[in-house]
């Protein structure tokens, strides 16, 4: 065991060095730790029905990093230095549970509910966290999403999970009083995203779930809403049409291709994430979607055999990539270690073994965030799905290359570094600038200057590999864009 704490710790040094390259060459396009994004107004739907954005028209890039289990396994202490971690690599959103399980309590003993009724939270007068009379359960997320907001963070809460529900632990008889209870407790904090349900289809128990969003939203006003769907599905398959849903979440899941279950296997995508993003795109009317948890980093392939291989910061990059160009709205990060906040006492789960502070470090954490760094430097609501551009076959699984522009830009990423061929003319010019950007260290490298027709052969840096990828950009020359990543002030 000791043998093993000291690998731990000279592997996840070694990680947090690898990281801060890619942090130093572009940090001029990550928000500052105490920046107030909301200061842009509410977030809301943008009149496309495509993306998110502030009233101001500030477009908001969701960059969500997973933390279902901050209200009950963390103090106070860990909790800002985790937000701190999270902050500095760009995260704004971060996904937690109000209710995980029943009984349910926190890290300092309290309790969520009297007699595990959902309907009757247990709540104090006061909320002094010196004294334990005063500070509860609650008291507690009050601080956690307060933490969240002095950095920019929004904290998106999961209200119920869906094994509870499903369990019969909570029912129609608890939705109203318990939806309510909420609403009224966080309208009014400024950084609050509603996630309604919690890893479950919502054709079990739906009354529950529909009641659960009427109720919040018919109070909460001003805060948007989506839902956490089962592995494999989106909350388009049931509540698309809804009046509380403001935008769709789908959970690509942690199957790998072989891994193609008996759940739905009509429907299954395997690791295509992009697939999702497109259905979506068919649907009326017109709402975001993103993907709100795809393979976690660290986590084996298929979610429950530790034996299995698992997935790497590579993979992460690669589902962010592939949504987001695919049309997505934003993107969620999830780490296997940090997901549970995996410390003695807890038993890990999935195959767990690194402790949560050691793998906030882990590399895909850190190369996220220049999905959103891009995205941002170009003219966001112009961005579409563009798969004309690539001339010839696109490719399958891994090799596929996934394009996207707006008027004046082209992106078209690939995972595995072989070439490809773009078809110029697509965007405004009469010449392109051609860069390479780095999903690794969000470097851009120019090419150099073409004229914007024709057929262009581009071929990564590198070796054709696993891990290997790239970004290819293409802007209009008379643009004058800053680098690509880099927003120009």
């Amino acid at each position: 065991m000791k043998h093993r704490l000291l690998l731990l710790v000279f592997f996840s040094f070694i990680s947090i060095i690898a990281t801060q390259p890619g942090y130093s060459q572009s940090a001029s396009n990550t928000q500052g730790p105490h920046t107030k994004p909301w200061s842009h107004g509410q977030l809301e739907v943008s009149a496309n029905g495509r993306f998110l954005q502030h009233t101001d028209g500030t477009p908001f890039f969701w960059l969500g990093d997973t933390a279902w289990l901050m209200f009950q396994r963390l103090n106070r202490k860990q909790v800002r230095e985790y937000l701190d971690d999270r902050a500095s690599k760009g995260f704004n959103v971060i996904q937690c549970m109000v209710l995980h399980e029943l009984p349910e309590h926190d890290t300092y003993g309290s309790k969520a509910t009297i007699n595990s009724d959902p309907a009757r939270p247990l709540t104090t007068p006061g909320n002094d966290p010196g004294d334990p009379k005063q500070y509860d359960y609650w008291d507690n997320i009050d601080y956690c999403i307060h933490e969240a907001a002095k950095r920019g963070i929004y904290v998106a809460l999961v209200p119920v999970w869906g094994s509870i529900v499903k369990s019969g632990q909570f029912d129609e008889a608890h939705a109203e009083k318990y939806a309510r209870f909420l609403a009224n407790r966080f309208k009014n904090d400024p950084n609050i995203i509603w996630i309604n349900g919690g890893d479950t289809k919502g054709s079990v128990k739906t009354k529950i779930w529909n009641t659960i969003g009427k109720t919040i939203k018919r109070i909460d006003h001003h805060h948007l809403m989506t839902f956490h769907p089962y592995g494999r599905t989106c909350s388009s398959q049931w509540f698309h049409d809804a009046s509380w849903l403001d935008f769709d979440m789908f959970q690509s899941g942690h199957r790998d291709y072989s891994q193609i279950g008996n759940d739905n296997p009509t429907a299954w995508k395997g690791e295509d994430n992009w697939h999702y993003v497109r259905e979506d795109r068919k649907r009326k009317p017109l709402k975001p979607v993103m993907d709100g948890e795809p393979s976690y980093e660290g986590i084996p392939h298929g979610l429950h055999n530790p034996s299995e291989p698992r997935w790497k910061a590579y993979d992460a990059r690669r589902y962010a990539w592939w949504s987001v160009l695919a049309g997505a709205c934003g993107h969620t990060y999830g780490d296997n270690a940090v997901i549970q906040f995996y410390e003695p006492p807890y038993k890990p789960a999935y195959g767990a073994y690194e402790f949560w502070w050691f793998a906030i470090h882990d590399r895909g954490s850190s190369q996220i965030r220049y999905v959103k760094k891009l995205m941002l430097s170009r003219p966001y609501f112009q961005r579409r799905y563009d798969e004309a551009a690539i001339v010839g076959n696109p490719g399958t699984r891994h090799d596929r290359v996934i394009a996207a522009k707006g008027r004046q830009y082209e992106y078209a990423y690939i995972a595995t570094g072989r070439p490809f061929s773009i078809k110029l003319g697509r965007i405004t010019g009469k010449n392109v600038k051609a860069w390479w950007y780095n999903p690794r260290t969000g470097k851009a490298t120019l090419i150099g200057t073409f004229a914007n027709h024709g057929t262009h052969h581009f071929n990564p840096p590198g070796a054709q590999a696993e891990g290997n990828d790239w970004v290819l950009v293409l802007d209009d020359s008379a643009a004058e864009f800053s680098p690509p990543g880099i927003l120009k002030h």
